[in-house]
């Protein structure tokens, strides 16, 4: 897709038709309660709209409806091939309102526009279309058995499940989520996260034009108290699943085991390590990786390289050439679709980012911070110990690591209590491999940034992650249950009872 100017993408944000209500049982509704919350413009300061105020009534009613869909079979017992139809021509919709929604994404969350035509919707529509292109394709089991039996192993859709969402990538994490979901079956209970809703809820419009039928889909706003404990607590929600920080993951295992014990899937937070050893080679390279990993959407992503783990012998070149590559990383309107960096979320967010960057004693690039907006900034710290080596800090900042060995190297990058990401810069190939299994994470890349593709499940180790994977064919088991079917063929009886 070819980009725009930035007045044009002013032009067309000035003309969107922002949704308010939620979404339940096929229609925009007003909170039960009538309460409504701003949304804000994180780059400009001005709000947006209001949107519905939800609460334990509204969780209520959408799980309700959610399960009236899912016991009526209106979904969850379609034939595979019609639910896959209908969710092609949602991807085809989404198609077709790509430029609609990156702007709304761009408005919403701060986030560049260049970012959300590029990447985020570009791959929200790949991420749907490949869990519906998934589901006839997945196939159950017959167990090994005796000639008088037969047992089958298959999967049913789990339920109603509830979906609780982050705000650093709106559209793409409610994919990940809503993807093999709805490909199992399941009718779903979305909360967005408070401060970036809009496009959950044109997403759900979309989804019914497409032909998703009423109940299925239902989009919850509101904030976490309010809409995502009840989910949580709710005791016909047969399954959560979470992407957030740790701390708030770890309260869902609460709830669970506060009310029916629901299955919780839980995608966490990350500080994860980039060791780039001496023998490293094309250190521009290596530097460009660096840098897209700790700045790509501001630092504002889970598996962001946020520790730069670095033999002595390279370091002082590696950071010459990561200034280099960071002064490309421009700060500017979202809207420009010259502008790399965008505006942190939302201005309590920005004032936590500060106050990590108050807390640096060896700033080498970058550091400072204005109206919502955080240079790309490089720190070096004395050792892992540091509050800057441990804390994720969810913004743009790069903390440095010197180390002289591979064994010291693996053994900072495993000091940490997550294991999301994880990368390693060799010119060795037994000694990549080897890092590559030593290493306590989910995802391990060698030579490069990234989190793998849709193919990949995607997850993490520690209090990274709990329960589950997010992405891949591995995304379908958290939504689904086993049954064992098993079948006796026998004709004898004593043969029947044995």
């Amino acid at each position: 897709m070819d980009l725009l100017t930035q007045d044009e993408y002013k032009s067309i944000a000035a003309g969107l038709d922002l949704p308010t209500g939620a979404f339940i049982d096929g229609a925009f509704r007003p909170a039960i309660s009538g309460k409504t919350f701003a949304t804000v413009n994180p780059a400009t300061g001005e709000k947006l709209t209001d949107i519905a105020a939800c609460d334990a009534q509204d969780v209520d009613f959408a799980v309700e409806k959610a399960r009236e869909a899912f016991e009526d079979g209106r979904w969850s017992r379609l034939h595979p091939s019609d639910r896959k139809d209908i969710l092609i021509r949602l991807c085809k919709l989404m198609t077709r309102n790509a430029r609609e929604l990156a702007v709304m994404e761009s408005i919403d969350s701060g986030k560049t526009i260049f970012d959300c035509e590029t990447v985020d919707v570009p791959e929200t529509i790949n991420c749907l279309k490949w869990h519906a292109e998934a589901i006839d394709k997945i196939y159950d089991q017959v167990s090994p058995a005796s000639d008088n039996h037969i047992a089958m192993v298959v999967r049913e859709p789990i339920g109603v499940v509830g979906l609780v969402l982050p705000w650093n990538f709106p559209l793409l994490m409610l994919a990940w989520k809503i993807g093999p979901a709805l490909a199992a079956g399941c009718s779903v209970v979305v909360k967005p996260a408070a401060e970036t809703t809009l496009t959950a809820l044109r997403l759900a419009e979309l989804a019914m034009e497409a032909g998703l039928p009423r109940g299925v889909l239902n989009i919850v706003p509101g904030g976490g108290a309010d809409v995502g404990e009840p989910i949580g607590r709710h005791m016909d929600i047969d399954m959560v699943s979470f992407t957030g920080s740790t701390v708030t993951g770890k309260k869902f295992l609460t709830y669970s085991a506060e009310s029916n014990a629901k299955e919780v899937v839980l995608e966490m937070g990350g500080k994860n390590p980039a060791i780039v050893m001496d023998d490293a080679e094309n250190l521009d390279r290596v530097a460009q990786h660096l840098v897209n990993g700790a700045f790509w959407n501001m630092g504002q992503n889970c598996s962001a390289s946020s520790r730069l783990i670095v033999h002595k012998d390279v370091k002082a070149e590696l950071l010459d050439r990561i200034a280099h590559h960071a002064r490309q990383w421009n700060i500017g309107d979202p809207l420009n679709p010259e502008t790399r960096m965008g505006a942190l979320v939302s201005e309590g967010h920005y004032t936590k980012v500060c106050g990590y960057l108050e807390q640096a004693e060896n700033i080498i690039i970058g550091g400072k911070a204005q109206n919502g907006y955080v240079e790309a900034t490089v720190v070096e710290v004395e050792d892992n110990s540091s509050t800057l080596a441990r804390e994720e800090i969810f913004g743009p900042v790069l903390s440095v690591i010197e180390i002289s060995s591979f064994d010291e190297a693996i053994s900072v990058a495993n000091d940490t209590n997550y294991g999301l990401c994880a990368s390693i810069f060799t010119a060795n190939a037994k000694r990549a491999l080897r890092g590559a299994r030593a290493l306590r994470a989910g995802t391990v890349t060698v030579n490069s940034f990234g989190e793998g593709d849709i193919s990949t499940p995607f997850g993490g180790y520690k209090q990274s992650g709990f329960g589950g994977r997010d992405n891949s064919v591995h995304a379908h088991d958290q939504y689904t249950e086993l049954k064992s079917i098993w079948i006796d063929l026998s004709d004898d009886a004593d043969e029947a009872v044995n």
